[in-house]
């Protein structure tokens, strides 16, 4: 990509940000233009990389394998927040582990005496955990070093980002109403931070659409608790009997935690659509926008594989052009 290309990317989320990068690192001239730098529903993510309940199946999969492998490279930094961490992955009922666990490192099925009480079956697996205030820091720093600039602004429409040739939408929930898309939808999520009692290996419990979720992700002196999945939700405001209920079904599963210290309460709302959307369009004016939201909770696990795509868009109409 020629190093005079513009282009304006809405949106300081880990997926406006990875997009950033990746545009600024091929050259680009890139201006982040954002309300919140970092993303608040970006920083209150777990996060544990997993391809859940998003689609297009086979485009979630190219996408989820490329950010994987991006990721293990992380891990081998500390100063990313990225770290490769076995775990176990459990159900209350005999279910068959998704396609994407059984290909990673270390995967096995759990003896009946791995399981906590209550749980019937799981499998074990080594996946990038990642410490999501440190690695949004990151991001930061790596858009900085790549020349990329940051500007908090509210925009009232995408129009208001240029003028640029390109625009990249990574808005997230934000988009219902810039773009509009109505599709969009927010799934409220809030998860707890607590003092670590002594945890270094991940537990999550396969909740399928369950509004209650089960998780526990360890970060060195701290423990993020979760959490929630409220469809349709998209307030911030915190939610003391969601977080007593967070709480006790983690206390319940390791009662180490019983004694841990709360620290602080997240609060996100993941930005859900029947099918993630990223694809480019020409605007009337001639703007090439680039749409990349609508990541639902895989935001994290998605991102460095929607950022290529959203990238080889702007890399075909600069190709196509005399």
């Amino acid at each position: 990509m020629k190093a005079e290309v513009r282009v304006v990317v809405v949106g300081a989320g880990v997926a406006g940000l990875t997009t950033a990068i990746v545009l600024a690192e091929a050259g680009a001239s890139v201006h982040v233009i954002a309300e919140q730098v970092p993303g608040v529903t970006s920083l209150a993510a777990g996060a544990m990389w997993g391809p859940y309940l998003v689609e297009p199946k086979d485009k979630v999969d190219q996408w989820g394998q490329r950010s994987l492998e991006i990721f293990r490279k992380l891990a081998e930094d500390p100063s990313t927040g990225v770290r490769l961490t076995s775990g176990i992955e459990a159900s209350r009922a005999a279910e068959a582990p998704p396609d994407w666990a059984t290909t990673l490192p270390g995967f096995r099925p759990c003896e009946p005496t791995e399981l906590p009480a209550g749980f019937s079956a799981g499998y074990r697996f080594t996946v990038p955990l990642i410490d999501m205030p440190t690695y949004l820091d990151y991001l930061l720093r790596r858009l900085d070093a790549a020349g990329g600039t940051v500007e908090r602004r509210r925009l009232a429409s995408l129009a208001d980002a240029g003028p640029a040739p390109v625009i990249v939408n990574c808005t997230g929930l934000g988009a219902q109403e810039l773009v509009p898309d109505h599709d969009l939808r927010p799934i409220r999520g809030q998860h707890v931070v607590v003092t670590n009692p002594g945890l270094t290996e991940f537990l999550s419990e396969d909740t399928g659409l369950s509004q209650d979720l089960l998780c526990l992700y360890p970060h060195g002196d701290t423990v993020v608790l979760g959490g929630t999945a409220l469809d349709g939700e998209g307030s911030l405001a915190p939610d003391e009997k969601a977080a007593a209920g967070i709480l006790a079904r983690c206390v319940e599963v390791e009662p180490r935690l019983a004694k841990a210290r709360v620290l602080e309460h997240r609060l996100g709302a993941r930005p859900a659509r029947a099918m993630v959307r990223v694809e480019a369009e020409r605007a009337e004016d001639g703007t090439v926008v680039v749409h990349n939201y609508g990541h639902g909770g895989a935001g994290v696990t998605l991102s460095w594989g929607c950022a290529e795509e959203a990238a080889s868009f702007l890399a075909a109409d600069r190709a196509d052009r005399p």
